[in-house]
Order: C-alpha cells, then structure tokens, then sequence
C-alpha cells in the first residue's frame, strides 16, 4: 500500500472549504499547483501531502480531519482493495467498541486474507475511534466508501427500508433480509430489539454489514454467500422477510434450480429472477408471517411471469403491490394450512408520497379499504398489477398529468448538426495507427471470470449495452482489468465511455477497453467513430477488423466538438430507452382517463 494518500479535486475543495470551481482555477493560473500523482485525464489524483504544502504556502485556509486522513489513507490502496480495507477497519472497531451483551455470530470470512490493516491505517482508525466513538467513526468510513462507489453498490433508501421493515416487523421479531449488502435493511431504526439474519453474495459487503451491526449491539447472524445456490438459513424460518434483491441478475441458477423445493408457486422463467426471490422469501418466513419485497415495476405485468403472479393470489400469498420511485413494493403473507384466502389485494400507487403506505395497509387488513381490486378480475385478464392501470377512477387525471411530466423531463434533445452538401474530405487514420503512435492503448478481460463469492464488482456486456452499471461479481485473480472513467469500452454491438466516478469495476469477458491519451485524443470521439463503423457492418459482411475503424485527423478542439456530438445522441439513446417504458404508462392513463371521462381533449 502507498504511504502517499492521494485526493481529487472535489477532495481538495472539501478541505479548503470552496468550490471545485475554485480548484480548477488554481491548477490553471498556479504553474506551481502539484501535479497529477495518478487517476485519469478526467479524474486526476494529487499527492495530499503535496496539496496541503501548496496550501500553506498560499495562506489558503484548509482542514484535514482524522477522519479525512484515514479515508484518504484507504483510498491510496486503489479501488479493487478499498472495500476490503473498510471491512477492515470495521473488524478493527467492532472487535475493541461492541458493548453487546450478547456478540452477534457474524459467519463471515476475512475479506482481505493476509493483507489486512498496516500498522499505520491500524493506529489510525483506533484514534479515530476514539475520537468520535467506534459506530460513528464506521459510519464515517462506510458513508464515504457508498459515495465513491454509488454506481456499484445498491443501497436502498433509508425512508424505504424504514418503510419496508416497519410495515411487516413486530417487536421482538426475527427478521431475515438474504441479500442484505451492506445491512440497509437490518440497520433500520424500525429494527431495533430485533434478531436479524442476514445473507450477502459479496464477502466484503457482508463483513461490512456485520460490523455495522456489531456495532449496534445487535443480535445478529451474517452470512457470506449465494443466497440461490448455497442458502445459509435452510430450513429456518423467521418472523418477517424484508429484500431487495438484484434485479435482471440472469445467472441466478435457473438450470441447477429447476427441481428446488421452493418453487412452492411455479418454476421461475429464466428471465424472472425476481419471482425466483419472491418464493425464496416466502419459504423463510413462518405460516401468517410477512414479506416486504422491492421489485422492478415490469414485474407485476411480465407474460412470463403470469402464472406465478396467479397461483401467489389465488393462495392468498400475495397481498400488495405498491409502486414506490423506482420499484414496486409487494407485499405478502405465508398461508396457514387451513387459511381462506382473501378476495382482494391492495394495488396502490405511492410513487408522490410514501406515507400514504402505511394507513393504506394498516386499512386493508382491518377490511376497509378503498384501494382493493378484486382477485377474481385479475385472474380473468392478465394477472396485470401495474399500480398505474389500477388507478383510482378519480386519481386518473393527476396520474396522468404526472406522467406526462415525467415522460417530457425524460426526454432528451438531438444534437444540432449541420448539413453538408458534401462530405468533407479531411486526412484520416486507422485505430491501429492510433495504437502504433502510443495515442490508445488496448486491454481485454479473461475469457471466463470466477463467480463464485466473488466481491469485485464486473462491468458485463449487458451493462456496455443498457448504460447500466456494474452487475457482475468476480473474485481476486490475476489478468483482471480495472476500469477507470474516460475509459471506452466496446463490445461486439455496444460501445460506452465509462463516466466520471465510474471506476472501481474490472472488465467483464468478450469486452474490449480502449484508454486514451487525453491530452492528445478525446473519448468520446474515439467511441462514436467506433460506434459509427460497428453500426454499417452488415450480417453478410466478413469478420470485421475494428483496427481498421477510420477516424479523421483533427486538432483536440475538433475532436472534442465531435465528442460532444456522439455524446448527446449516446443520452438521445439512454433517453428513448428510458422514456420508451414511461411512454406505455402515458398511453394506458390517456386511454383509461378519455374513456371514462377523467379527461377530455383541450379545445
């Protein structure tokens, strides 16, 4: 590990205490301003002890807390080994500050094996510890830690994950979350007095959840694992189940799983990995026990999915579906032997207000509510839950406006383009020269990346393709890529330049990453040249030679119009794909409104 933490620039404006406007303005007119000690072009990272000496020597007032020193001390370990470092420092303060009577039995492994805390980092965090007690000190870390890698980990919102638990936990429960990440769910205040269980694929998330929960005094067990393939609690059932599982994850073990137990309500499609959670949950919750469970919002309305979605309501398994931003959350509760099951489910749209949820619920058990559709109807029609087709005749109008909103907000314009009535004819080059003159440098992934446990998060094909953000895992080996933002990465039908605070994943297989020179070769012209020549290969041409992908000869300036111009159509893209799915909303709330008169046409 470097001895030399390194900050970037939004660092440096935290700590003087400005804007990065600021920063960039001091680099520009100081020829003395530290230079880059490593990053990118897009995200330089500079010497602390170098930014702190400028500092002093301009009079700039500055302040580096403990707590700044030691993150900034974690971060110099790169980001492939910043997540183990915070598990770490967890261990460190759970083993010397948990007051719990009765010490959580956390079933974790050592997420950094040998390499653990030095002796430095080691005296460091006990200080901080010290300083602002052991659970604030993690909390420090851990906040940080979410911040740099937001586009890698999910983490459910606290106002949803207090919703979630309170709507289905009681006191003195045992609740179960099998795949908690870092412990948002059991962490929440409506949890307090509870036993917990808790499940994580990633190693490294689960020691994090762990000690967050150590730290608490919580009872708690915390399991490291594949919750599909290699369930820690078989056989266990708890008081209430509270998840929010990966969505669109398709190598969740549909083959090896085909005959599991679980699959009480039907065997989940390939493509329904949510339902395969869904029936995982309600086997680990007691009969008349509870499940709150966040879902994609296509998941109440998927043909393939539809014959679960029936046999879950004519069990009386499923209670609720409510559309929350973002998600949908579904309800649901373990039959009894013996049980009736309801005749109605509660379908609720509380995207604009979240406390609507609760006296919604709280009245559909106490049989009052106003908000129900009849199971019968559903299962005459599509089994389709959509909270938006079920809207409240009156609510109409308002969703529908509401919509349309969303829908315009989403949109995105084209970039202005000029027509030429010929093309220009302007000296060009090849990819393949560009690599020969130093300007690009080319990398690809092993064929095949490990799965198993694996804690590092992987940028797959599918996500170069949706613009989404890391979904594979792999473990630690050797030949791993990591990704760093400006990077261009291209697959055989999709090409992305990773975004600023993009880094932190490795490269998944059958991808290719392209790292340019900045100072002499934009990006995002490099990508949409590579876009524009994967684009006019047809299937009947011969294997295409992405080395020979012609791109202009022009200055910086020139390319960074260019790169601009692919950029606003990659967002144009982004936008349709986005607002596509909104669309079909709009249209199923016009249609409804206009034909039972909610709304009329504007004269």
């Amino acid at each position: 590990m470097s001895h030399d933490p390194t900050v970037n620039a939004g660092d440096i404006a935290r700590l003087a205490g400005v804007g990065r406007a600021a920063v960039s303005n001091w680099r520009r007119r100081h020829d003395d301003f530290p230079q880059p000690t490593g990053g990118t072009a897009n995200q330089p990272l500079f010497s602390l002890r170098q930014v702190e000496s400028w500092l002093r020597r301009y009079g700039k007032s500055y302040q580096v807390s403990l707590g700044d020193r030691v993150w900034q001390r974690m971060k110099a370990a790169g980001d492939l080994r910043l997540g183990e470092l915070v598990a770490q420092a967890g261990a460190l303060l759970a083993d010397g500050g948990t007051t719990a009577d009765d010490p959580p039995d956390v079933t974790v492994g050592d997420p950094a094996g040998a390499a653990g805390l030095d002796g430095e980092l080691s005296g460091l965090m006990r200080e901080l510890g010290e300083q602002l007690g052991p659970l604030s000190a993690y909390e420090f870390l851990c906040e940080r830690y979410l911040e740099a890698h937001s586009r890698q980990l999910s983490v459910t919102r606290d106002d949803v994950a207090e919703l979630m638990v309170g709507l289905v936990s009681a006191d003195g429960a045992t609740v179960l979350d099998p795949a908690c990440g870092v412990g948002t769910l059991l962490l929440s205040p409506e949890a307090d007095g509870r036993r917990v269980l808790g499940q994580e694929l990633s190693e490294t998330s689960a020691a994090i959840a762990a000690s967050r929960l150590r730290l608490r005094g919580v009872r708690a067990t915390v399991v490291a694992g594949d919750s599909m393939r290699h369930d820690g609690f078989a056989g266990e059932r708890a008081d209430a189940v509270v998840c929010d599982p990966p969505f669109n994850e398709r190598a969740w073990g549909y083959e090896e799983l085909t005959g599991d137990p679980r699959w009480e309500y039907g065997l989940p499609p390939r493509g329904e990995p949510e339902l395969a959670w869904v029936q995982h949950c309600l086997t680990h919750v007691r009969p008349r026990g509870l499940v709150a469970i966040l879902m994609p919002p296509a998941a109440a309305s998927r043909k393939a999915g539809r014959r679960i979605r029936a046999n879950l309501l004519r069990a009386g398994a499923l209670r609720a579906v409510v559309a929350l931003p973002g998600s949908d959350l579904w309800l649901l509760r373990r039959p009894a032997a013996g049980e009736r099951p309801p005749s109605e489910v509660l379908i609720l749209d509380a995207t604009g207000d979240l406390s609507a949820v609760e006296p919604a619920w709280q009245a559909y058990l106490e049989d009052r509510s106003d908000q129900t559709v009849r199971i019968i109807d559903l299962l005459a029609d599509e089994v389709d839950m959509t909270p938006a087709r079920h809207q409240r005749r009156d609510d109409v109008g308002r969703a529908f406006a509401e919509a349309r909103d969303r829908f315009l907000a989403a949109a995105a314009v084209p970039p202005d383009l000029k027509v030429l009535e010929q093309p220009l004819d302007q000296p060009a080059t090849t990819l393949g020269d560009l690599i020969k003159e130093g300007l690009v440098s080319t990398s690809q992934a092993p064929p095949k990346l490990s799965a198993d446990g694996g804690d590092v998060p992987v940028l797959t094909s599918d996500d170069v393709l949706t613009g989404g953000s890391p979904s594979g895992r792999t473990t630690m080996q050797q030949g791993l890529v990591p990704v760093q933002p400006g990077d261009v990465v291209a697959s055989y039908s999709a090409v992305r330049v990773v975004p600023d605070g993009g880094g932190g994943a490795v490269l998944g297989p059958h991808l290719t990453l392209y790292r340019v020179d900045a100072r002499r070769l934009d990006a995002d012209f490099l990508a949409g040249f590579l876009r524009a020549a994967g684009g006019r290969v047809t299937t009947g041409s011969s294997r295409f030679d992405v080395r020979r992908t012609r791109l202009p000869r022009l200055s910086l300036k020139e390319q960074r119009a260019y790169g601009e111009a692919f950029r606003r159509l990659a967002v144009l893209e982004d936008a349709i794909r986005e607002t596509s799915s909104l669309g079909q909303t709009l249209i199923r709330l016009g249609l409804d409104g206009l034909a039972d008169g909610h709304l009329h046409p504007q004269s």
